[in-house]
């Protein structure tokens, strides 16, 4: 199987039946964006506020949720924190009237897998939902395990094991490393994995940035001083499939093993 066909544009008939929880509190925003959800397949359950968002996450056990960024008695950052750690890779996308960079930023650091920022066209995000559900799915993804340097990647189980252990990773990590293991010791620019992971032609390149940022927390042995996931400076990034050495690990597992 070649990159480009696991990096496909979504099929959204494989994607009707999947349960989306949207937690909006703004009644004209919850009503448009449920409504074209809906329109295009998805089942959709609705609540308005961060507490209640995260009972119902519990209750429905949803494919996708759809987070605003400022809601009653829970913010939607602390939602996306509780989720990260309660539901692992469950996948997010965030809309936030906010459009200082720092903001977004702020989204994608809580664990955010995507984010939009208020006005948005809700056509755009069906296309974003479709676009992280089919890969975080297995539709059409063959058996078969890519072994790179200390990495294996196997599609079909959605899984990324570094030295025989599996990663924690959310929807979109996953999907940044295992287009970087499709093409080790290769420069790619940061234009191009926004529009080859998460399908933007246009977009904030920080988003980019950010994921790569804590990609490195959860493999690199030292974040600060990267040796796989490496920055070629005015370029982009470059995954280098070279070993750890044996008395290193990631900082992710060297500080488990310290506590």
């Amino acid at each position: 199987m070649s990159p480009s066909q696991y990096f496909a544009p979504p099929r959204a008939d494989a994607l009707a039946g999947r349960r989306v929880l949207l937690i909006e509190d703004d009644p004209t925003v919850s009503e448009v964006v449920g409504r074209y959800l809906r329109a295009a397949g998805f089942v959709v359950d609705e609540t308005v506020d961060g507490l209640a968002g995260l009972r119902q996450a519990e209750l429905a056990q949803p494919d996708l949720i759809v987070l605003d960024r400022m809601l009653p008695l829970l913010d939607g950052i602390e939602v996306c924190r509780r989720i990260r750690v309660n539901w692992g890779a469950l996948p997010v996308i965030m809309l936030t009237a906010l459009g200082e960079e720092e903001h977004r930023i702020e989204g994608l650091e809580a664990g955010a897998d995507d984010y939009l920022v208020k006005p948005f066209s809700p056509r755009e995000l069906v296309l974003r939902v479709q676009s992280v559900l089919r890969r975080s799915g297995t539709e059409s993804i063959p058996e078969g395990i890519l072994d790179a340097g200390e990495f294996s990647l196997n599609l079909a189980a959605h899984e990324i094991r570094l030295r025989d252990k599996p990663l924690v990773l959310t929807s979109r990590e996953f999907d940044l490393l295992a287009y970087l293991i499709w093409r080790p010791s290769r420069v790619l620019t940061r234009e191009e994995l926004l529009r080859s992971v998460w399908g933007w032609e246009f977009g904030d390149l920080s988003t980019v940035t950010v994921h790569v940022r804590r990609l490195r927390e959860k493999v690199e042995a030292d974040p600060a001083h990267p040796l796989l996931v490496n920055t070629v400076w005015g370029v982009g990034y470059r995954f280098d499939p070279v070993p750890l050495g044996a008395g290193s690990m990631p900082a992710n597992d060297a500080s488990r093993s310290a506590g």
